[in-house]
C-alpha cells in the first residue's frame, strides 16, 4: 500500500479548479524565472520599440525636432559675422551675452547661422568637417560637421529648453544628445551631395561648443547648397 501522503496527493491535485492552476503555473514560473532550465517567455518587440518603461531617445527627438528644435534655432541664432568676432575680442562676456550652459564648469553651447563658400570637404575620418569661409569672420575658422561620427552635445545643450532635471538618469540625458545628432546625420547631412559641395555657397544654422574660439565647428541643424 502506498504511503498516506502520496496517496492522497493525486486527490488535491484533480480538486483544484483549472483558474487556480492556472495562477499555481504563473506563480511557479515567475518565481523560478532565475533558476538554470525554467524560463519566462516575453513577447518579442517591434523593431526599434524601446523596453517598456525605457526612455527611448529616438522617439523624443523626432517629437521635439519639428516643433521645438527647428523653430528655437531659426529665432534665436546668432548670426556668425556678429558672434564669432565678439568671442575672439571677449570670450567671456560675448559666452555669458550668447551662450548657455549645460551645468558650472561646462563649455558655453550658442547657436549661430551663417552663409559662406565651401573652402574644404574632411571626409577622410570619421569626424569629418566641411570648411566654410563666411563673409565678415576673418580670424576664425569655421567648420560644419558631416560625420559619420558627430559627438558634441551643443544642439541639446544650446537650444535652451532641454535640461538635465527632464531626465531620469545621466545616460538618458546623454542619449538624448546622441539622438540629436543621429538626427542630423539622416535628415541634414545626407540631403547634401557632399561629392559636389566644395567651392559652392551654402548657408546653415546650428550649434557649437566654444573651445577655441578660433576655430568652431558647427552641428548643422539646417546646411542648404546653393545652385
Amino acid at each position: 500500500m502506498s504511503p498516506p501522503h502520496l496517496a492522497t496527493t493525486p486527490v488535491r491535485i484533480r480538486g483544484l479548479s483549472r483558474a487556480v492552476l492556472g495562477s499555481l503555473l504563473i506563480v511557479l514560473l515567475t518565481g523560478c524565472a532565475g533558476i538554470p532550465g525554467i524560463y519566462v517567455v516575453e513577447q518579442p518587440r517591434a523593431a526599434g520599440e524601446a523596453e517598456p518603461g525605457k526612455f527611448n531617445a529616438d522617439a523624443y527627438v523626432e517629437g521635439i525636432w519639428a516643433s521645438k528644435v527647428l523653430p528655437t534655432v531659426e529665432a534665436d541664432a546668432t548670426p556668425a559675422a556678429t558672434l564669432l568676432p565678439a568671442l575672439l575680442s571677449d570670450t567671456e562676456g560675448t559666452s555669458k551675452k550668447y551662450g548657455r550652459q549645460a551645468g558650472t564648469g561646462s563649455p558655453y553651447a550658442f547657436l549661430v547661422k551663417g552663409t559662406g563658400t565651401v573652402t574644404e570637404v574632411d571626409d577622410n575620418g570619421a569626424a569629418g568637417t566641411i570648411t566654410v569661409k563666411v563673409a565678415g569672420v576673418d580670424k576664425t575658422e569655421v567648420r560644419i560637421a558631416i560625420g559619420p561620427a558627430i559627438v558634441s552635445t551643443a544642439i541639446r545643450d544650446a537650444v535652451g529648453f532641454i535640461d538635465f532635471g527632464q531626465f531620469v538618469n545621466q545616460i538618458d540625458y546623454a542619449d538624448a544628445a546622441t539622438a540629436l545628432n543621429t538626427k542630423v546625420k539622416t535628415t541634414v547631412v545626407s540631403a547634401v551631395d557632399l561629392t559636389a559641395i566644395k567651392g559652392k555657397k551654402v548657408t546653415f544654422s546650428g550649434a557649437f561648443q566654444s573651445l577655441v574660439p578660433s576655430a568652431v565647428t558647427i552641428t548643422p541643424v539646417t546646411l542648404e547648397v546653393a545652385p
